[in-house]
């Protein structure tokens, strides 16, 4: 059998979705154009005579940070070292200093061999949770124009490993995405993001400058849905015992986790203030 590995045309991305939904990874509505506009050149897929046969996204904010998702292979290609075959194809193709993924815990010592090291948990927790929130005067809704604040405001307090202007403009201007932000000393003391999945809503990032801002900005948020039925998810990294409180406030329970690791220096982020993490796909 040929096998052919190549750059993923932006047609073809929204079936890499299609795949993370069936592994009960339970993507975003809107996540598949969000993903491929942060960096059209960081995805890669292997063809058989089926069609796609495997993925992976290498998507690079800078020449100095990058992460890796979206490591999907076609069931009945499993165990045949195609996936490990186009893993080494993206990095071959890679310039990035430091590269960071979130992986099942199971595939740890895999990521290992390839130069990963763990550096914390990031545990999803999920729910049905009631809307209940009293709305500050602070409170404002971000747009498209806010974003060079949003990115000011993360590099600033250290939130996120380098600038990721295109990815915000997605985000945050996605159509059924809510973004929501506190008015603080340097523009924001802290936003959040709420969007629509396969299954319910899920909340990220959630950053907050203490837990009773991140508590403001999660039920403002929630209280934004059109649908307030379905559950909620909220993706917290475990050294932020703060955001333990949160979703234990709400009776969120522990549904999935990861091991966050990097390869290279891993970036210096303040976590205390992470409630929640954007995604476990692009970091």
């Amino acid at each position: 059998m040929t096998d052919k590995i190549r750059r993923l045309k932006s047609f073809e991305f929204p079936l890499a979705v299609e795949w993370a939904a069936s592994e009960g990874w339970n993507p975003g509505l809107s996540d598949a154009g969000v993903f491929f506009n942060t960096d059209p050149d960081g995805f890669w897929a292997a063809f058989d005579k089926q069609g796609m046969a495997a993925v992976i996204s290498s998507v690079q904010y800078s020449s100095d940070f990058g992460f890796v998702g979206f490591y999907i292979c076609r069931k009945d290609r499993r165990g045949t070292g195609l996936g490990y075959k186009l893993w080494q194809t993206a990095f071959d193709n890679s310039v990035m200093k430091t590269i960071g993924l979130d992986g099942v815990i199971d595939q740890q010592d895999n990521y290992r061999k390839s130069g990963f090291e763990f550096a914390h948990r990031n545990i999803r927790y999920g729910g049905i949770v009631k809307a209940e929130a009293t709305l500050p005067d602070d409170l404002f809704t971000l747009e498209i124009d806010d974003i060079a604040i949003v990115d000011a405001f993360e590099q600033t307090c250290k939130l996120f490993a380098e600038s990721r202007i295109e990815f915000l403009r997605g985000w945050i201007g996605t159509e059924n995405h809510t973004a929501l932000a506190l008015k603080g000393p340097m523009g924001l003391r802290g936003y959040g993001v709420i969007r629509p999945c396969k299954e319910g809503h899920k909340v990220g990032p959630l950053f907050a400058a203490n837990l009773e801002d991140a508590k403001t900005l999660f039920g403002a948020l929630l209280q934004s849905r059109k649908d307030q039925s379905g559950k909620v998810y909220l993706d917290i990294p475990e050294p932020n015992e703060a955001a333990r409180e949160l979703v234990d406030s709400h009776k969120m329970v522990a549904e999935f986790e990861t091991a966050r690791m990097y390869k290279g220096t891993a970036p210096d982020l303040d976590l205390a203030m992470t409630f929640g993490i954007s995604s476990f796909e692009l970091g």
